[in-house]
């Protein structure tokens, strides 16, 4: 009867420690389809934001987890906390402020045309009458939305980035509205089929990544004083190189709150 006790109570032991220790891991979720910030290689989610991130949760102190679970999962799972953080170029915007918490910017991002060559696009306007390819429920959807309508027919809804660029590859499509380092990452692996590119500073706003975490997350000053740490150390100008070729403006996203 004792040693069953005890048996007992070495289990009930070992399933309270590990639901502690899994309690410390932190949880966070990506869309590993918008290369170069998250992709696939093999198994492994590779990019400029999975290098971030490890080195801000290094600097907190932190064990995670991370989990690609898609662009449109990421929103409710949050809510329901089944992941803390969420990192996959997500811009800040008014709208998601309303339900979410956002760490400071750690990018600076504007939208971008993505054409071939024989279409006739030189500004955001030209869009009008083409038909145009995005990620729904991201802001480059809302940017294209801006300028040919909401329920415009010619406005082609894809479940990541990367279907809408091979919809345009294949053809299907004239245009693709999409984050300026996306855009550039598309032509640098196409470089021999004369992909064109389009900034429109008038239409297209300047705009900034942070990671997303759960309104009033008490994640929130940790990763803030991590993030800002690994921008003025000089890491994060390291990763930026490594996956852009280009050094990032530092003093500028600082200045950013």
């Amino acid at each position: 009867m004792k040693k069953n006790l005890l048996i007992v109570l070495l289990i009930s032991m070992v399933a309270i420690l590990a639901a502690c220790g899994g309690g410390d891991k932190v949880i966070v979720g990506t869309d590993a389809a918008f290369a170069p910030f998250e992709s696939l290689d093999g198994e492994e989610i590779v990019g400029f934001d999975v290098d971030l991130l490890a080195a801000v949760m290094e600097e907190a102190g932190l064990d995670y987890e991370l989990n690609n679970i898609g662009w449109d999962p990421i929103f409710p799972s949050l809510k329901n906390g089944s992941i803390d953080i969420a990192i996959s170029g997500i811009t800040i915007t008014d709208e998601r402020n309303e339900e979410y918490d956002f760490t400071r910017p750690y990018f600076e991002s504007t939208h971008m045309i993505a054409f071939y060559e024989g279409t006739d696009i030189k500004t955001a306007t030209d869009l009008e009458g083409k038909v145009i390819g995005v990620q729904t429920g991201t802001t480059g959807q809302f940017a294209a939305e801006s300028i040919v309508g909401e329920l415009n027919p010619d406005l082609q809804l894809f479940e990541t980035t990367a279907l809408a660029l091979a919809a345009l590859k294949q053809g299907n499509i004239e245009a693709v509205v999409t984050d300026i380092a996306v855009a550039a990452e598309f032509v640098k692996n196409n470089p021999d089929d004369n992909v064109q590119l389009v900034s429109d500073a008038e239409n297209f706003e300047a705009e900034y990544y942070g990671l997303m975490i759960a309104d009033g997350s008490e994640l929130k000053e940790t990763l803030d004083k991590a993030l800002t740490t690994v921008i003025e150390d000089g890491k994060y100008a390291e990763i930026y190189e490594k996956w852009f070729g280009t050094s990032p403006d530092v003093e500028t996203l600082l200045n950013q709150q």
